[in-house]
This record gives structure tokens, C-alpha cells and sequence, in this order.
């Protein structure tokens, strides 16, 4: 296979750069650069020279021999110094020896093709780089280390049981069979059906694990969502100001609570509009409690009025989790929050106190994080797994009718939809558009 070559740390100065080759001439090109020989996962430090013996650097070089490496190819790493110019002149020798130029993604699609790897932990790998908490840094290391491939493989032979106990059916039709081996295979099929509906539902509503939580606060003009934002950043981000439509469009900013990195957004007040520019602003509002996670509801203490009505009926519908802030409890409370039904209640002044906010935030934003449960981190997974429930929902009919014939197809398609987590049929297409969207290095 062509041997590749790429810069694998970012661009910019820093003490080390790393500079990765792979492929079946890495090794001869290697040394080439140290005009040494290498021993195997041993670090050796060494002079690198480029084609016309003119040191470049001084470096340690590592050999990994296939087929014990990533790639599962052999591969060499050089650690040289950090910084734009010594990587480059390392990176281009390499071409002038026989490397090509790695495509974004070619070391992990390579480990891939070589079965280092099944797709799951490839697309972990990618995430594991742009993921934005501590917690999803830990469910991805799960899922590299096989734990959604066990779950996968665990699915897909419950699936077969199911198949072997419907060829029975199908093979000693004419036999006097237990009257209870169809309900088992419903029983069973049932069971599957659960798990992949909770798999799903957890994975959809722990999406922001990995790509930041987003958190809305909304309200009607003038409750103080500003004075939120700016003490959750503890600067002053927004502009705060007693006349009401102050904000007339989102701001957003990263903040974080807890070991959780979060997206915060700061709505123009929800009411009827007097402007097309305030209209435009509350329409992004209602927008954005679509694309919450958890959305802040603002209230003033002092009053609730038709408009905070409107706005508790909305949040209502968009069924996302919700934490109702009484704001400018220094000014007096109303005491009935008998309105806001089972919703979280936290009473603050944004001027003087947070802090139960905070918290609570943090209580919610913790209570996503479960350690035991599968989680799908792509839409391809997602995908995967609804065209498995799809093929599941349509067999219960041919069950129930007997068409066992194509109740057992029905099972084949769930069967290969759940594979194409782990291990998908359709190659080339698939593998273009998944490692596309990995860095130069991976």
C-alpha cells in the first residue's frame, strides 16, 4: 500500500511536533532521514537529514513494525522540534523519498481497512478530538475501547437466536411443536425492541455531552435575562438597561458548569413585537428553546402577567428541561409558584446571587452524564438503529400472520442495519464521507 505522510499536531509553535509516516516503504524511507537502523517501539533519538544530507533536525524517532501498529501498516513517528518551518522540511523530505500527502482521515480509515478498528471506534476517535466535557472525553474512551461494538455484537446475536428459532419454525412446520415458541420469539423481539428504542433516546438526549450542552434563557422584556448572562460570565457581556427590548437579537457564549463546557444564550424578550427588527429577535427566541437542551425561564418576582403566561405555555410545549428563575427576589416575592406545576424552582437576584442557579444547573447537567448506558455519537449510528427498529416494527406483522418466510427477511434487514455501526456493508461510499471529516494526521 502508497506510504503517507502528515503533520498530526496542530499548526503553530510549540515544543514538539509530530510528523507520522505509514505505509510498506516507511521504514526504508525512515531511514533514509536517521541514516540508522531502527528497533522496533523503541524511542531513538537521532539526526534527521533531508535528501541532500543537510540537517533538518534533531529528533526522536519511533518504529512501530506492522502488523503491531495503529494502521496495523508499519508506521514511524518523528518528534521533532515545534514550530512552522522544521516539521515541514521534515514532512516535505518524506515526499521527496516516496511519501504522498495523507488524506484528511487515511491513517484511521487505513486502521479501519486493516481491522485495527471497527467503525464505531474510528468515529470515536474523531469525536474524542472535538469533544467538549470531561464526560464525554470518558464515554468516548468507552466506546474506543469497544464497549458500543460489545453492545452491537450483543444485539446482532439476539437477532440471530430469533432467526434460528423462526427457521425452525419454518423447517418442522409439520411437527408438533411447543405452542410456546412463538411467543418466545415475541418475547425476545420485544426485549430487543426496548433496548433499542432507550439506546436511541438516550443518545438524542445526551447529544450536547459531546458537542456542548446548549442553554436557553428566555423571558419577557425587562426580567433581567441580561443580568443572568453577565453573572454566569462574571463580566458584562450584555447590555443591561431598565427600558424593556434592550436585547433585541441572541448572544451567545461558552461558559462552564461543573466539569461541563456549555453554550449559553441570551434571548431578545419574548412578546408582541413593535418593530420587524424586535419581531425578527423574538423569533430567533422561540427558536432557540427549540435548539435548547435546558432552557432558563425567566420571571419577575414581583409580577406575573399574561405575557409570562404566554411564554410558561411555550416552554410547555417544546417538552424540554426546564428551570423556572424567579428573578429580583430583593424586590419582593410572589409566593404561588403553583403555575409552574413539577418544573424546577430557583429564586434569585442576579445582582446580588446566583449561586442557586449554579447549582442547580450543575444538578441537571450531571444527572445526563450515566456511566452505564450506551450512547451513539453520530447520525450514521442514529441512523443505524432506527432503520433496525423500522425493520423490526414491519416483521411483527408477517409474525402475527405467520409469513414467517418474510418475517425472517424482515429480521435479516434489522440485522444488517445494526451491523453497519460496527462493520457497514456498503464500503466506499461510507468510508469517503466518514474519514472525509477527520483531521490531516488522523
Amino acid at each position: 500500500m502508497e506510504t503517507i505522510a502528515a503533520i498530526a499536531t496542530p499548526n503553530g509553535v510549540g515544543a514538539i511536533s509530530i510528523v507520522r509516516l505509514s505505509g510498506d516503504n516507511a521504514y526504508e524511507i525512515a531511514k533514509k532521514l536517521t541514516k540508522k537502523d531502527l528497533t522496533p517501539r523503541v524511542a531513538t533519538l537521532s539526526k534527521l537529514y533531508n535528501n541532500k544530507n543537510e540537517l533538518i533536525d534533531i529528533g526522536l524517532v519511533i518504529y512501530f513494525k506492522a502488523p503491531n501498529s495503529f494502521t496495523g501498516e508499519d508506521i514511524v513517528e518523528f518528534q521533532c522540534h515545534g514550530g512552522v518551518i522544521v516539521s515541514r522540511l521534515v514532512l516535505e523530505t518524506l515526499f521527496e523519498y516516496g511519501a504522498r500527502a495523507a488524506f484528511p482521515g487515511e491513517f484511521t480509515k487505513r486502521a479501519f481497512l486493516n481491522g485495527k478498528i471497527d467503525a464505531s471506534q474510528a468515529e470515536a476517535i474523531a469525536k474524542l478530538i472535538e469533544t467538549r466535557s470531561r464526560e464525554g472525553a470518558k464515554l468516548l474512551s468507552r466506546q474506543l475501547d469497544g464497549d458500543l461494538g460489545e453492545f452491537v455484537d450483543e444485539v446482532r446475536e439476539k437477532l440471530i437466536e430469533i432467526m434460528a428459532y423462526t427457521e425452525v419454525f419454518i423447517d418442522y412446520a409439520e411437527e408438533d411443536l411447543p405452542e410456546t415458541l412463538g411467543y418466545e420469539i415475541e418475547e425476545r423481539l420485544a426485549k430487543i425492541e426496548h433496548l433499542l428504542k432507550h439506546t436511541l433516546e438516550v443518545s438524542k438526549r445526551r447529544e450536547g455531552m459531546l458537542s456542548g450542552y446548549k442553554i436557553a434563557i428566555v423571558g419577557k422584556p425587562n426580567v433581567g435575562k441580561s443580568s443572568i448572562l453577565n453573572a454566569l460570565l462574571n463580566k458584562q457581556r450584555a447590555i443591561v438597561s431598565d427600558i424593556a427590548g434592550t436585547t433585541r437579537d441572541t448572544i451567545e457564549e461558552d461558559i462552564q458548569i461543573g466539569s461541563h463546557l456549555i453554550r449559553i444564550i441570551d434571548t431578545a424578550g419574548i412578546r408582541a413585537a413593535k418593530d420587524e427588527i424586535e419581531k425578527i429577535g423574538v423569533e430567533r427566541s422561540k427558536e432557540a428553546i427549540k435548539e435548547a437542551d435546558i432552557v432558563l425561564a425567566v420571571f419577575d418576582a414581583t409580577e406575573f402577567t399574561d405575557e409570562d403566561e404566554q411564554i410558561l405555555n411555550i416552554i410547555k410545549e417544546s417538552g424540554k428541561d426546564t428551570i423556572i428563575v424567579i428573578n429580583k427576589i430583593d424586590k419582593g416575592i410572589d409566593s404561588d409558584i403553583s403555575k409552574f406545576e413539577n418544573m424546577p424552582v430557583v429564586k434569585i437576584s442576579a445582582k446580588e446571587d446566583i449561586t442557586p442557579l449554579v447549582e442547580k444547573l450543575k444538578e441537571i447537567l450531571d444527572s445526563y452524564s450515566g456511566e452505564d448506558e450506551h450512547v451513539l455519537i453520530s447520525a450514521r449510528q442514529i441512523n443505524a438503529v432506527e432503520k433496525a427498529l423500522k425493520s423490526i416494527e414491519e416483521s411483527k406483522e408477517f409474525l402475527q400472520t405467520g409469513e414467517l418466510e418474510l418475517f425472517s427477511y424482515q429480521i435479516q434487514d434489522a440485522i444488517r442495519a445494526i451491523s453497519e455501526i460496527t462493520k457497514p456493508f456498503e464500503y466506499d461510499e461510507m468510508l469517503d464521507k466518514m474519514f472525509g471529516s477527520f483531521c490531516v494526521g488522523k
